[in-house]
This record gives structure tokens, sequence and C-alpha cells, in this order.
């Protein structure tokens, strides 16, 4: 594809068109889960954007061209608090929760990264990037601790556009006496006796949370990369501090561009635990296909805040089961339209793309098989319509809460109270039917029924 891709830069905040380093090495790195507990819904969105930008980066370079990276924090501060608070040791925790956050990628229709490195593989790289920051006077130690000293970076807050003092207050930075100045931040850690811990030139510890995405990303995509991708609430501390520590150890720019997707709130409030609206990936495993939940985490603008409510899910389910009355099976590569494409080129605009689907269906549904294919081409460009229609009505049937033998047995009984003129009683076995999701229609002397 021959047209340009422009992305929103949050270094700066413009729209800017995108310019890789190398067209045959394109690299992306996206912040990943810290895997203390199942994943919710603000997991799932960056997990989904970024995947439709990975689906748009190949699209336009080739696939063999993008190198997408997306870390696992798999040591941390909350991993050691929540595997206390569960009783079972860390390994357990972390591998589970990484197994669980797999299955729910996979629940999305997320394509996997090119590479998904744990953090605690690459200790050895975290001392080593410390060891260069002490040499190059940016970090100190302090009671087996070391800390990076903030105010020796000059451009320290420029990415979230805040001045130092206004980030100190702000900031999830701990304060602690061991510190010269409340604003440094961690970069190495003793660990207590019953946590982790690893060998260092300062002691027995672990690293902090800041420089484990530092560590990784040069590894796997260099000094310099194009694209760094997270929520927005990772802007500042977190990527405020990748910045620091990078250009400060490598002396070069970090990151080129700095792709941010926005919060979601449950009924206009931010999901917390103290507000007990925690929407987990799992509670809507049992209840909805998994292009229904990517469907509707790709209906606003990825930069804006999505607000969460059934009314979403259910106008989303409707979509789908709507478009999959134009399924078929694709046996061979359709190419998509440039103009098709367009919104997403255009900074990943989900919601135009998405009127674009509706406007292909309508001439799906009417149309030759071109057309049909096309739709369908285009609904797999983004990771919908990827079930094959039969495993699409699977689901649908294997949540109602009636078997196919009852609703035959009730069919039958209605048509029964019919023939004997028993028109409330066959109205009400109608109503019985479409409160448990059946619909009927009586059509060529016969009663057909499907699920709504």
């Amino acid at each position: 594809m021959n047209r340009d891709i422009h992305l929103t830069n949050s270094f700066g905040n413009k729209k800017e068109k995108f310019e890789p380093i190398d067209k045959k090495n394109i690299g992306m790195y996206v912040c990943g889960p810290t895997v203390y507990d199942d994943p919710h819904i603000g997991n799932a969105r960056p997990i989904v954007v970024f995947d439709l930008l990975f689906k748009v980066l190949k699209c336009k370079y080739g696939k063999k061209f993008v190198n997408y990276v997306r870390n696992i924090t798999d040591i941390d501060d909350k991993i050691i608090d929540s595997s206390k608070e569960k009783n079972i040791p860390i390994s357990e925790l972390t591998e589970k929760t990484i197994k669980i956050f797999q299955e729910d990628c996979n629940y999305l229709n997320c394509e996997k990264p090119t590479h998904e490195p744990k953090a605690t593989d690459n200790i050895k790289l975290m001392i080593e990037m410390i060891n260069d920051l002490i040499g190059n006077k940016y970090a100190y130690e302090s009671e087996k601790h070391v800390y990076f000293k903030v105010k020796n970076f000059e451009d320290y807050g420029k990415l979230s556009n805040k001045k130092l003092e206004d980030l100190i207050a702000g900031s999830r930075v701990g304060i602690s006496e061991s510190k010269n100045n409340p604003e440094d931040f961690v970069l190495w850690k003793p660990s207590k006796e019953d946590e982790p811990s690893w060998p260092s030139p300062w002691g027995n510890g672990r690293p902090g949370w800041h420089l484990e995405c530092s560590a990784m990303s040069k590894k796997y995509l260099g000094e310099t990369f194009d694209i760094h991708g997270g929520g927005r609430d990772l802007i500042f501390p977190h990527h405020e501090n990748e910045i620091a520590q990078s250009v400060c150890t490598n002396n070069k720019k970090f990151v080129n561009y700095w792709i941010h997707n926005g919060f979601i709130t449950v009924s206009k409030e931010k999901m917390s635990k103290s507000q007990g609206n925690i929407l987990k990936i799992k509670n809507f495993k049992n209840k909805y296909n998994g292009q229904v939940l990517r469907l509707a985490l790709m209906s606003s603008h990825y930069r804006q805040p999505l607000d969460w409510n059934d009314k979403l899910m259910d106008e989303c389910y409707k979509t789908l089961d709507k478009w999959y009355s134009c399924y078929l099976k694709l046996d061979k590569k359709v190419l998509i339209d440039e103009e098709d494409l367009m919104p997403l080129y255009d900074d990943l605009n989900t919601p135009r793309y998405i009127s674009v689907l509706h406007k292909l269906f309508d001439k799906a549904k009417s149309g030759n098989l071109q057309d049909k294919e096309k739709f369908i081409a285009g609904c797999n460009f983004v990771g919908l319509l990827e079930d094959s229609k039969e495993e699409w009505l699977s689901f649908k049937k294997s949540k109602l809460d009636i078997s196919e033998k009852e609703i035959i047995s009730m069919i039958d009984q209605r048509n029964k109270a019919r023939n004997n003129k028993n028109y409330d009683l066959a109205d009400k076995i109608r109503k019985e039917l479409l409160d448990k999701g059946v619909l009927i229609e009586d059509k060529d002397g016969k009663t057909i029924w499907n699920i709504k």
C-alpha cells in the first residue's frame, strides 16, 4: 500500500507522518502485563489497540519487517504482595497469570507478538545498564539501593509536559531516607528474606519496575527504535523514567513515536478495587464470543476514553450477528481497497473503519460473491468474523439456558395450542421462548426457530 501511516505522537501531542528508521526493520515495544492478577478490560484495550497497529504496519511494510515486542513483568511489588495475599508461591502465581493472559489474548483474536520476554530472564542486562548509569554519573548507590539522579537529566518531564516539581508531587515514586532527592527513582533495591533476589554489585536484590522495559527494549530493538506504546497511565512516571534511563545509558534518542491509548471507565467511573467495578476478561467468556469484546474495544478511537456498559456489548453482539449472515470462508487472499483501509492508516481510526465495514456489509448482502469476499476480508483484517458461521452459532447455542430438545417440545405445544385456537397459550409459549433467547417464525406451514 502506497498511502502513509499517520500516528498521534504523545511526545508533542501531534499527529505525525510515520517514518521508520529502517523500512525493513520496524521496531515496536508495548508495555505488557504485570502478572499479579487476572487481566481486566483496561488491560485488554492496549492488547487490541497495538494488535491493530501491528496489523497495519505489516500491511504497509510486510510481515517479516515488523518486530513487535511486548514484555511480561514477572517481578514487582504488586506480584510479591499478591502472592502473600493469596498464600501461593510467586512462581506459581506468575505462571498461572501468564497462562490466563495468553488465553485472554487468544480469546480477543490477537496475534502473538514477535517477542514476549519476561523480566526475570533479563536481570543480567538490567545490572549492566545500572553499572553504565553509575559510570555516566546518572545514578548512585545508597544503603544497598541504586537510584537515578533525576536532576542530572535536563529533559526529564518532556513527555508528560510537566515541570519537575509537578511531577514529584503527582508521582508514584516512594519517599525514602536513602535517597539524595525525593524525585530520584529506584533502579535496584535489596530483597527481603522471603522475596526473589539476584546477586549484584550492590548486594542481593531485584530491579526497579521502570528499568525492566529499558533493558528489554534495548535487547530486542536496539538503542533507538520506532514506536513505544501503552496506556495513558504509563506516561508518568513509567515512560518518563524509561526515557531518562535509556538516553542516559546510550547517549542516544530512545524512541521516535510514543503512542498511548485512553482509559476505560465503567458507567463514567474509573475502574478500581475500591469502587468494586473491575471487569475481568474471564467474566465475559461465558456470555460472549471474544469477537464481541474485541469490537466493543474498537468502537471508540483508541486515544479517547471508552465508557463501558451493557448496551455497548449488546450493540456489538447484534452487529456481529447481523454480519455473520453474509459469512463465507475465504479460500484465497482477497485484496482490500486502499480507500477502505484509510481510516486505519489515519491514526487507527477504528470508529470510521467500522462505518466502512457497515457499508461493505450493505453491499455484500445484496451483491455478488466478490462483494461478500471484500466484506469478509475487511472484517478479517481487524480480527473479526474469523470464526466460521457454524462456530458462531454453536457458541450462541451453548449459552442458551434451554436445550434444543426443550425448544422443539415447546414449539410442538405451541402449535397444538394454535390448532386448538388457544391463542393465549400459544402467545405465552412464544414469549417464554423469547425470554430464553429463542426467536420463532411461522413460514410456509412450518415453525422455524433461531437464536436471538
